[in-house]
């Protein structure tokens, strides 16, 4: 008797997931795709897989996709940084020695028609090891744990997404032979526009084309975008989604970004969610985590428990508690917000970035700016820590660790900085080092998101970090070539 498909074997789906693939398998098998892209996040937020064509797509619906465990290995330069040919993988997992097959098994209800590619369709996987356990280093389920642990209280985090970004228009792709490299050459661009007229009509105008066909992309891949702006950078554009859960508004941005880069880069242009380029004149682009808590009780379902009662308070008790907890562990989650060395170039005084732990009402200095009041059913917390590389999974994962250690702990987050410049509150790390230091001396989140993944993570980054300090820089040698 053959054995039973991998998804029931390990009875890894809900009905709703079954349901769904015996509808997208014969949708599969009436002609109407050639291939489907197998996509799973990697540590990074970076979407990898494999491409099958259809008939062999709709049988590895439930079978699942092989694919090799030295994916988690690798840095972002796809360098693996693990001994990866030991005998447990460089990853303390017999199941991952010798660069080994795990498994990627989709998720049905994640299907898309691929605008920009005729005729492709695409389903967002979840890894696995071959003996059916979660690969323990993905990150999707590690944001799956953290809505179980808001469930069992009734609640759900609710988001809304800013995403910043930059695109640019293309001038040389470097495609010579010496351009490759880990990593290659990047390309060579221009600009779009000039910047520094935010929001002004006639800079928005000037890209509309562009605009609009990020726009019908989202439309058809049914991502709830909200608004499209022309931000206050050079070339720099921003993107709102509508509210939704954290666990949709973190697949909404994995698909989000990859869309924008593919398609971008299919009409001449480059679009980059790196924080701050290194082209003149640069503004540094962030990732604003607009979030609040929402009953999910049959008896107030949807109710918006930041909320306050009473005129005067900026957010429920509740709401109060959860703020506080993200302060305590700001810090330490700072490396899920903000994961690149890059992006704390962006940390500036007086830059409309945070440069510490505080927050404010409707200020936009302060990393918590605390939006509506009484009666405002759209009442939240909008976290501006993060940059758009970020992995949603961990970031996402961050804010609720954080928030339920302060609602347990019944953490006050201190009076409102209404100049948060100079607040006396703690500072911010201002290098991914000394964040990475914050997160592995910070108990909470090492318990939540578990000591192996944490050490994991440090690990990973710190590789990162060992390959730039070895670089010498072109401020280096202006600085002290001539002169020492």
């Amino acid at each position: 008797m053959p054995s039973r498909p991998f998804a029931e074997q390990h009875a890894l789906w809900s009905d709703a997931q079954h349901d769904a693939a015996s509808l997208l398998a014969a949708r599969l098998e009436s002609g109407d795709f050639d291939t489907v892209r197998f996509a799973f996040p990697d540590q990074h937020g970076i979407l990898r897989g494999k491409t099958l064509v259809a008939a062999e797509a709709a049988r590895a619906l439930r079978s699942g996709v092989g694919f090799t465990s030295t994916m988690y290995a690798k840095d972002t330069s796809h360098r693996s940084v693990f001994s990866v040919f030991t005998r447990e993988g460089g990853l303390g997992l017999d199941n991952m020695a010798g660069t080994s097959n795990s498994v990627l098994l989709a998720d049905p209800t994640t299907f898309k028609a691929l605008p920009w590619s005729p005729r492709t369709g695409w389903l967002l996987c979840d890894a696995y090891l071959p003996d059916g356990r979660a690969v323990p280093y993905a990150t999707r389920p590690i944001l799956a744990k953290a809505n179980a642990l808001l469930a069992e209280r009734g609640w759900q985090l609710t988001t809304g997404l800013e995403v910043e970004f930059h695109v640019f228009r293309v001038t040389d792709p470097h495609m010579q032979p010496e351009d490759a490299g880990q990593p290659g050459r990047p390309v060579d661009v221009e600009l779009l526009t000039h910047g520094y007229q935010y929001l002004t009509e006639s800079r928005y105008d000037a890209v509309d084309g562009l605009m609009q066909l990020l726009r019908e992309t989202c439309e058809r891949l049914e991502l709830p975008v909200s608004s499209l702006e022309i931000e206050f950078g050079p070339s720099q554009f921003e993107f709102t989604f509508a509210p939704q859960s954290a666990a949709a508004s973190a697949d909404a941005m994995l698909l989000f970004r990859s869309a924008v880069k593919q398609v971008c880069a299919r009409h001449g242009y480059h679009a980059t969610f790196m924080c701050r380029p290194r082209i003149p004149n640069v503004v540094s682009s962030g990732w604003h985590l607009h979030q609040s808590l929402v009953s999910i009780d049959a008896a107030d379902t949807g109710s918006n428990l930041f909320k306050p009662d009473a005129t005067g308070l900026p957010l429920s008790p509740l709401g109060l508690h959860f703020m506080g907890g993200l302060l305590r562990h700001a810090s330490a989650s700072t490396p899920f917000a903000t994961p690149t060395i890059n992006g704390y170039k962006r940390f500036r005084s007086q830059s409309l970035a945070p440069d510490r732990a505080c927050w404010a009402h409707d200020n936009r200095g302060a990393m918590l700016r605390v939006l509506g009041g009484v009666g405002d059913n759209a009442t939240r917390i909008e976290n501006r820590i993060g940059e758009p590389a970020a992995n949603p999974y961990l970031y996402f994962a961050s804010q609720i660790f954080s928030g339920l250690n302060g609602v347990d702990q019944a953490i006050h987050p201190g009076e409102s900085a209404d100049q948060p410049y100079s607040s006396p509150a703690p500072r911010l790390p201002t290098t991914l080092a000394a964040a990475l230091d914050a997160l592995a001396a910070d108990e909470v989140l090492r318990s939540q998101f578990g000591p192996a993944f944490v050490d994991y993570f440090i690990h990973l980054k710190r590789a990162e970090l060992e390959r730039y300090q070895a670089e010498v820089s072109e401020w280096e040698q202006r600085e002290y070539f001539n002169l020492m």
